[in-house]
């Protein structure tokens, strides 16, 4: 390949996807001997994580129709995997208003196929020059656009699939990270309960003990105590109880 976003154009890379989704689709649970397209216990399907095309800020040539037919008929629901961010229309809403991710988080979503959007948010990264109040404030806009925009141009739900705050930032405390997981908490249940766009959200990442190889600064151990662990469970119990009523 000539270079990375060649992935999306070179005849014989896609080709390569194509038998590495077929061969997945097709493998048996070899507990059960039900093929993975046809397994009920699967919800979704991602495309791929977090896909980026820089050397086209159009979105476009991340072909995610293209991607979809390689996918066979599965009773599953499919996303993308994208990370939120949006196109030449609307690019003031990213990080830096910067453009030179080469998605669209409207146009990449509007496909039929398409079941649900994902969004990630890592203003710990995205503007890691600022402080902690300026980074809770783009977080507080970045989650109301995505979920405003789920609902009025894409008509479908959305899922907060990665956040997190790294502990292997200097300026790191858990005050902080609860901070961050307490707003996007907040805006996924006052969705819900009002019948609104977003449909749940999922931390990165959650370990267990002995898995220190794994740890990247934004791990979450259940077993160890911490405030932190008690977000997560109170905003498991309180969507529970209120999908239960």
């Amino acid at each position: 390949m000539e270079n990375e976003d060649s992935f999306f154009t070179n005849p014989m890379v896609k080709s390569f996807y194509k038998n590495h989704i077929k061969t997945v689709l097709t493998r048996r649970n070899t507990i059960t001997g039900v093929m993975y397209k046809d397994d009920p216990t699967i919800m979704a399907w991602e495309l791929m994580n977090e896909p980026r095309c820089p050397s086209d800020i159009s979105g476009a040539t991340i072909h995610v129709r293209t991607s979809i037919s390689f996918i066979f008929y599965t009773n599953h629901l499919l996303e993308v995997g994208l990370e939120g961010f949006y196109g030449v229309s609307s690019s003031q809403k990213n990080p830096n208003n910067l453009l030179d991710h080469g998605t669209d988080y409207i146009t990449n979503n509007q496909i039929r196929e398409v079941d649900f959007a994902t969004v990630h948010s890592y203003p710990d990264q995205w503007l890691s020059n600022q402080n902690n109040d300026v980074q809770l404030d783009f977080l507080q806009q970045w989650i109301y656009n995505h979920i405003v925009d789920a609902q009025k141009a894409l008509g479908k739900p959305i899922f907060f699939a990665e956040f997190g705050k790294s502990l292997k930032q200097p300026s790191f405390n858990v005050t902080q990270r609860d901070q961050l997981y307490n707003a996007i908490y907040s805006w996924i249940y006052r969705s819900v309960s009002t019948g609104g766009a977003a449909a749940g959200g999922l931390f990165w990442q959650q370990l267990v003990q002995g898995m220190d190889a794994y740890k990247d600064g934004y791990e979450v151990i259940l077993t160890e105590p911490s405030s932190t662990v008690r977000l997560i469970t109170g905003q498991a119990k309180i969507l529970s109880i209120y999908r239960s009523r």
